[in-house]
Order: structure tokens, then sequence, then C-alpha cells
């Protein structure tokens, strides 16, 4: 199982999490150099399921 890279203190601290999922992304080229950097931006992001996908949306990967 991979590391955990970013996580996103102020849902936890703005919002009761009731049940917690993990998933997997496919990153390619400069993002992944990015993400282990630290250079990503959680704040806005969120998970909207479409037709039993998940797609992640406002998430920043410097």
């Amino acid at each position: 199982m991979g590391e955990n890279i970013a996580t996103n203190k102020k849902a936890f601290f703005d919002y009761y999490i009731e049940e917690k999922f993990e998933a997997g992304l496919v990153l390619k080229g400069s993002e992944v150099k990015a993400l282990r950097a630290g250079r990503v931006n959680l704040k806005d992001g969120f998970i909207k399921i479409v037709r039993g996908e998940a797609f992640v949306f406002g998430v920043h990967i410097g």
C-alpha cells in the first residue's frame, strides 16, 4: 500500500467525518514530483460520484 502524501486537516476540523474511503490516483509526469515535494492544495477539493466512478475536483497540484 502506498504512503499518505496529503491530507485535508481542515475538513476534519470543519466537518464530522462519518465514513472514510481509500482510493488511488494515476499520476504522470510532473504531478508525481510536485506531490512528493508537498506542492498540493486540498483545501477546496471534493469528490463527486458520477455513474459509479469517483472524480476529484478542486485539487491544485503545483
